[in-house]
């Protein structure tokens, strides 16, 4: 079988690292106004870092349980292991873990801090509703992200914004329950309201900031494994059944799944276009299969 290796996505490197600079920066000037207050060191650097590594070094585990999902073996899933072997083999990379999501939504999701880490899943849903082409297409879609690395990039990413904010909101009720000591007063009331009004704007740049880089990580995502199949038309055959499925699933089941959205294949809720946009995951279905279709005329000249 000849291989195509993935190639690196050098725009997707590039906004990985510039994303990942502009959060650490973010999180180093809220840490530098939290010493000026007098944080303790704990809750800036020590509690964080140990969430951190915790997140990044489970986030397999973390996903897998969050999602109900379990890796499984070529023996309990011969047919979505063999999609997957095919798939490395073309790819010449190496095997992640496969894991099925005991869940009706058809959705797919890959995971883990490196690619030796690794865990590709499928939901039931997904795979009772696509054929297996199609399946294939969405498989190489996932396996794009474990060589792009930008899994763990998003883990550490959503990561950094949430603890940002986290910190912030601690200091604000240690001063709201006397943590300041016998100065409370006008002046420690207005360094309170700085603190809520900061860990409110922290929040909003570092989710805008994840966001448009989960948008971007989608896209080339489809582009590498449309290129690595050589069948763009089966992964917008993929994304356009998925969608359509989604809206036939409960909202209930739906909103319990939407906080893993920035993982899946295609988002369990979709917030819509226009404005709304900036604060999704993905981007729009019509610009997904419209990259697809321009890939589609690129390889195959019609």
């Amino acid at each position: 079988m000849a291989t195509r290796r993935i190639p690196a996505d050098h725009g997707l490197t590039a906004r990985m690292f510039i994303t990942g600079l502009l959060l650490v920066l973010l999180y180093a000037a809220v840490g530098g106004l939290l010493f000026a207050l007098h944080a303790s060191i704990a809750i800036v650097i020590v509690i964080p870092l140990a969430l951190a590594f915790a997140q990044y070094w489970f986030s397999d585990k973390i996903a897998l349980w969050g999602m109900h999902g379990r890796v499984v073996t070529p023996e309990q899933a011969p047919e979505l292991h063999g999609i997957v072997d095919r798939l490395c083999a073309l790819a010449d990379m190496d095997k992640p873990r496969v894991a099925i999501a005991d869940v009706d939504m058809p959705n797919a999701f890959a995971t883990g801090r490196n690619p030796r880490n690794a865990v590709v899943c499928a939901t039931r849903g997904i795979i009772r509703r696509l054929d297996e082409p199609e399946l294939e297409a969405v498989l190489a879609h996932e396996l794009s992200h474990v060589a792009h690395r930008d899994v763990a990039v998003m883990t550490i990413a959503s990561f950094l914004g949430m603890v940002a904010g986290l910190v912030t909101r601690l200091m604000f009720y240690a001063g709201l329950f006397g943590g300041y000591g016998d100065e409370r007063n006008d002046n420690a009331i207005g360094i309170e309201m700085a603190i809520m009004v900061v860990s409110a704007a922290v929040y909003a740049i570092s989710f805008l900031l994840t966001m448009a880089l989960s948008r971007y990580r989608e896209l080339a995502a489809d582009r590498s494994g449309a290129i690595l199949i050589g069948r763009p038309s089966l992964l917008a055959s993929a994304l356009v059944k998925v969608s359509g499925d989604m809206a036939r699933i409960p909202t209930r089941d739906l909103r319990s799944a939407q906080h893993f959205n920035s993982f899946y294949f295609a988002p369990a809720l979709s917030r819509g276009s226009g404005g709304s946009s900036l604060f999704s995951t993905h981007p729009s279905l019509q610009r997904r299969l419209d990259q697809l279709a321009r890939l589609e005329s690129e390889l195959h000249g019609s």
